[in-house]
C-alpha cells in the first residue's frame, strides 16, 4: 500500500486522521523535485519526511484521505 500511498501523495491527496490531528501531504513546491520532502502534521508540530517515510506512516498509522483543516482536499 505504501507505493500506492507515495502516488496519491505526489498527486496531492492529503492522508490524515482528524480525531489524532495527524495528517501527512506533499507541499506543492516539492512537485518535482528529485528527493520531494512531505510535511507531517502531529501533536502541534510539522515535521518534514521523505516521500518513502510518509508512504509507511500512512500504512502505520492508517490514515486515509481526507481534508485538511487549512489546505482542504489537495495540497496544491
Amino acid at each position: 500500500m505504501s507505493q500506492i500511498a507515495q502516488k496519491h501523495l505526489l498527486a496531492g491527496i492529503i492522508f490524515g486522521d482528524a480525531e489524532t490531528g495527524e495528517y501527512i501531504y506533499l507541499p506543492g513546491g516539492e512537485v518535482g523535485a528529485d528527493n520531494p520532502l512531505c510535511v507531517f502534521e502531529h501533536d502541534g508540530t510539522k515535521e518534514d519526511v521523505t516521500l518513502e517515510e510518509a508512504g509507511y506512516l500512512v500504512d502505520h498509522l492508517t490514515l486515509k484521505p481526507c481534508a485538511h483543516p487549512a489546505l482542504g482536499r489537495r495540497s496544491f
